[in-house]
C-alpha cells in the first residue's frame, strides 16, 4: 500500500474524529468555547478535505 494513501486516510480519520468533536461541543454545552469550536471545525475541515484529496489524487498502479 502506498505511504500517500495511508497519510491521507489517516488525515481523513483525523478530520472526521475532530469535526464530531466540535459537534459534541456544540450540542452539550449551553456556553460552547466558541473560539474552541471554531478552531476544531476549522482544523477538521481542512484535514478532513486535505485527507480526502490526497487519496484521490493517488492513482492506483494495479
Amino acid at each position: 500500500m502506498n505511504l500517500k494513501k495511508i497519510f491521507g486516510a489517516i488525515l481523513t480519520l483525523l478530520g472526521a474524529v475532530t469535526l464530531l468533536y466540535a459537534a459534541f461541543i456544540f450540542i452539550n454545552n449551553k456556553n460552547p468555547e466558541w473560539r474552541t469550536l471554531i478552531v476544531c471545525s476549522i482544523l477538521g475541515l481542512i484535514f478532513f478535505s486535505s485527507g480526502i484529496g490526497l487519496i484521490k489524487g493517488i492513482k492506483d498502479d494495479n
